[in-house]
């Protein structure tokens, strides 16, 4: 899948007025959800994503923030936090409030899981905790 589509899909799926809007929550779930996420995962579903998409999941992997031990925390586990926290993070990235983040976010969840495999999907699902997987595709967390 190309970046324009991508986006095209969020903007479209979330209801956004224009590309910028769609790239710009894009982006805010992205690099949320690669502080979330173990980095070893957040490699194999950036792997699957347009370049544009990868460097921002790839970007929490970046940080020297933290003691060595708590980085190694991190990188291998992902940050702990609830959906209070993955909502104030992506409402603070994408400069809107913790309710439409929420709602654009589920969008852009909706995007990723038609965009990587189902088996890399279903492993995304397995690593976030129970608040945060609701807002997956219903179709998903129904059949679980």
């Amino acid at each position: 899948m190309r970046y324009e589509e991508l986006t095209g899909l969020v903007q479209n799926r979330a209801g956004l007025p224009d590309r910028q809007s769609a790239e710009r929550i894009l982006r805010a779930v992205l690099e949320t959800l690669g502080e979330r996420i173990p980095d070893g995962l957040a490699d194999h579903v950036a792997a699957q994503l347009p370049g544009e998409a990868a460097v921002s999941l790839r970007r929490a992997g970046l940080s020297h923030e933290g003691s060595p031990e708590e980085r190694a925390y991190r990188r291998d586990h992902g940050e702990r936090f609830d959906l209070t926290g993955f909502a104030g993070r992506v409402a603070w990235r994408a400069r809107t409030s913790e309710e439409r983040g929420i709602e654009e976010a589920a969008a852009v969840f909706e995007v990723l899981d038609s965009a990587v495999s189902p088996e890399l999907s279903e492993r995304l699902y397995q690593a976030l905790p129970r608040d945060i997987r609701e807002l997956m595709p219903e179709g998903r967390v129904a059949g679980r």
